[in-house]
């Protein structure tokens, strides 16, 4: 079988990116071949050699590239880990599918070892991705929008964050959105089953009052996602649950996998 490509882009190419090309080397480089580049590259951090080697993988072949190294080639993945570089690079030219994945940057991360917490994060979202993918092989490519700028943000009361999370169509709607990135009403409402759009389009709205939710409107679509500002704890709690609750999202992702005339999205990259 013919493996698979998978291109991790932020904007050094000195942490993350370069944490998530040695851990998916690790764990299945017998499916796929792997590269990481930055949009504005910096010399890999030894603060990232340290927690990789630490976690019983060679860090000795990292080296910091930049995005136009690979102008032009093809890959069937392309996983942005960053908000800058997902902004920066929304949809990647050749792209087979595209994710956006944001983790916050261990060099500004509070806390002890930052840098072998992130790791710890990507690994478990890796760990979430190689079960996904090789069941929904055939996802469509997925772009993100222009991104609106941003009203001020508002603290997340955390009686209000929990209580959302006892709905079923809020929390699986969290979950999906956490694994894609951002997903519209008529996308959610195909990956629930859900036949009423009024009733998804309510929960939609309680999470967006909740500020956990954030939109934008493009042409006729609106399109959810993760807020960016949400405090790093309340991502936390919604990676934890999507990632070792993978089960429960499962049909609902198979049910994405084969939804018709998904709605298009801005492409662009700069």
């Amino acid at each position: 079988m013919k493996k698979k490509t998978v291109l991790f882009l932020c904007t050094g190419n000195s942490a993350r990116s370069q944490m998530a090309e040695a851990l998916l080397r690790n764990k299945a480089a017998d499916q796929f071949d792997v590269f990481s580049a930055g949009t504005s590259p910096e010399q890999v951090d030894v603060r990232t050699i340290e927690a990789i080697t630490r976690f019983g993988i060679d860090a000795g072949d990292l080296v910091s590239k930049h995005l136009q190294t690979f102008a032009g080639k093809d890959f069937d993945y392309v996983i942005t880990l960053c908000d800058k570089a997902n902004n920066e690079c929304r949809s990647y030219p050749g792209a087979g599918k595209q994710l956006a994945w944001d983790f916050p940057d261990p060099k500004n991360r509070a806390g002890e070892q930052p840098f072998f917490l992130t790791l710890h994060d990507i690994n478990n979202r890796l760990t979430m991705f190689l079960l996904v993918e090789q069941q929904t092989t055939c996802l469509r490519p997925f772009e993100l929008v222009p991104e609106a700028e941003a009203p001020e943000f508002k603290e997340v009361d955390p009686i209000t964050f929990y209580k959302c999370l006892t709905d079923d169509i809020r929390l699986k709607t969290l979950m999906l959105t956490h694994y894609h990135g951002e997903l519209c009403v008529c996308e959610l409402m195909a990956a629930l089953d859900e036949e009423s759009q009024p009733k998804v389009s309510r929960n939609l709205a309680l999470l967006k009052k909740a500020n956990i939710l954030s939109d934008r409107k493009h042409g006729q679509w609106v399109f959810y996602r993760i807020n960016s500002n949400l405090p790093l704890w309340a991502k936390s709690v919604i990676a934890e649950t999507t990632e070792n609750n993978l089960g429960l999202i499962m049909p609902s992702l198979q049910q994405l996998h084969t939804m018709q005339n998904r709605p298009n999205k801005v492409s662009f990259c700069r």
